[in-house]
């Protein structure tokens, strides 16, 4: 009896075994290995769009910007970084590309991106307030990206105009040298490099109560239109993996460093995907905030949007953040995962 159930079993298991596997839908991922990709890092190296049937493939660019036309062709599916002026001036042009969830921001004790000043002029008492950046020469990323809007909130503090001030472009790296060097005197710096920069005792954070933009929209995810709209669910699958990647790595802050819940993976991820390969230094730098549900904070990307007015960046006037955003994936991950909530 055994062996006659025996036979027709196996010829079922040998012809299910035969069957080709289902096929991964591939999502292409723009990046720039940076720490604000960490939430879909960690995604990537769980499983976690493995187990929503997607196969992703990371896209190197040197700078997010360049991301902008690929997205608007739809040869890459997913990008990100800062917001910028050209990220407005790409939609006008209809270019098709949405911000859909948030990728990296300021947050009380998680300040990623800081002023900082030359430490022999805040030892000198040449500088001890926000007015005395007068005179300066002072270094940003980029005109018309997030980081000049934060450069621009530390000059309105003391009373000074952007277009007023001594402002040079220099990317973050480059700022090390530039303080040695004494080429530069002030600088909106980021992660890793402000904290390589303290520990060389060049230049020191002068924003001790963080008053210099607080809850800053500083990074976002994005989808190419043709992404969202054409595979609406791959791009729901995506965003429900990548907020259970942010959740984890919300898990793991704590005390403004990498110090909770499953910091060591999540250093060990930053060790793997991120050309930083100094384990120490990821646990010794302010990480930046990343909101567990995906939020985005459309006031900050409103003041940033006025600011790059101002400065004659943006072609279409009548152009609002809101045109750029669109949270419906986000909603509808929250609405099945609901609130995050803090590990004890």
């Amino acid at each position: 009896m055994i062996q006659r159930l025996g036979l027709p079993l196996m010829a079922v298991w040998l012809a299910v075994s035969a069957l080709p596997a289902q096929a991964q839908s591939k999502v292409k991922v723009g990046n720039v290995n940076t720490v604000s990709d960490i939430s879909i890092y960690i995604a990537d190296k769980k499983g976690y769009f493995k187990a929503e049937g997607l196969d992703i493939e990371f896209v190197g660019f040197s700078s997010a910007a360049r991301m902008i036309a690929p997205l608007g062709t739809g040869e890459l599916d997913v990008g990100g970084g800062t917001v910028s002026a050209g990220l407005y001036n790409a939609f006008s042009r209809k270019i098709g590309i949405a911000i859909v969830a948030d990728k990296g921001s300021s947050k009380p004790s998680y300040n990623f991106s800081q002023l900082m000043v030359r430490k022999d002029l805040v030892d000198s008492g040449r500088y001890k307030t926000f007015a005395d950046l007068k005179g300066l020469k002072l270094a940003t990323v980029a005109k018309g990206t997030g980081n000049a809007a934060t450069l621009n909130f530390a000059l309105k503090l003391g009373g000074i105009a952007f277009k007023d001030a001594d402002v040079v472009e220099l990317g973050f790296p480059q700022h090390y040298p530039a303080y040695a060097n004494k080429v530069i005197d002030a600088s909106i710096t980021n992660e890793p490099t402000l904290t390589l920069i303290e520990r060389a005792g060049l230049a020191v954070r002068v924003d001790k109560n963080e008053q210099v933009y607080p809850d800053h929209q500083t990074a976002v995810l994005l989808y190419a239109d043709k992404f969202r709209k054409e595979r609406a669910a791959d791009a729901l699958k995506f965003m429900r993996a990548y907020i259970r990647g942010a959740r984890d790595y919300n898990d793991s802050l704590k005390g403004g460093r990498i110090a909770g819940k499953g910091a060591e993976d999540v250093i060990a991820t930053l060790v793997q995907y991120t050309e930083v390969k100094d384990a120490n230094l990821h646990r010794d730098t302010t990480p930046s905030a990343c909101d567990p549900d995906g939020n985005v904070n459309i006031a900050s990307l409103d003041d940033d949007l006025a600011f790059f007015k101002t400065e004659g960046l943006i072609q279409d006037k009548s152009i609002r953040a809101a045109d750029v955003i669109d949270m419906s994936f986000v909603k509808q991950v929250q609405a099945e995962l609901g609130p995050y909530k803090k590990p004890d």
